[in-house]
């Protein structure tokens, strides 16, 4: 009986975690981090979208909004219908909020969602040091099409989280730190 109540308890609290956020907010570097901690696999939904087309987030988004939510939903689907009873740590696009099908998916997988919150400022410095700006900011002022979209974004990934971290001055390992905590189901 005692092996079937503790397979009964590894099934129920296999768990993924979803880090969310603004572009440049640590999604990655933080989710490795976790993943490292947490002995899981850590994947990322961009790398998958690549994987799965052929062509990365930028080009798809370059071919029309609509093409590269469409891929971003096929690969948020394909994590979420075949976990394999895995626990798996996944960092999700900056720009997923705006995605409605795929955070419906997200939502309904039972993963729990981590908001990694950074200030519109920090994350435009960021973008701003890559180099290129993504398609969706190449506007006559695209530090403030970056703030407003920072601002809408970030009232619903606040809505949306399970967990909000903020993650501004922190280092990938310190937010991992703080992410596992409030993870009772990780061991």
């Amino acid at each position: 009986m005692w092996h079937f109540i503790k397979f009964l308890y590894k099934v129920k609290y296999m768990e993924s975690i979803i880090l969310t956020g603004p572009k440049h907010s640590g999604k990655t570097s933080a989710g490795k981090a976790l993943a490292s901690l947490c002995s899981c696999d850590f994947i990322d939904i961009d790398d998958l979208i690549l994987q799965r087309t052929g062509k990365s987030p930028r080009q798809l988004f370059n071919e029309g909004q609509a093409i590269f939510q469409k891929a971003e939903v096929e690969a948020v689907a394909a994590l979420t219908a075949n976990t394999g009873g895995k626990r798996r740590v996944i960092a999700a696009g900056g720009g997923i909020i705006d995605n409605h099908d795929a955070v419906a998916a997200l939502k309904q997988s039972g993963a729990k969602i981590v908001y990694l919150d950074i200030s519109a400022g920090c994350a435009w410095d960021r973008i701003a040091a890559g180099g290129e700006l993504p398609p969706f900011l190449q506007t006559e002022n695209p530090r403030e099409t970056h703030r407003a979209l920072h601002e809408r974004r970030a009232a619903a990934y606040l809505r949306f989280a399970d967990i909000v971290i903020k993650a501004e001055s922190k280092t990938p390992e310190e937010i991992a730190g703080e992410i596992k905590p409030n993870m009772p189901q990780i061991p």
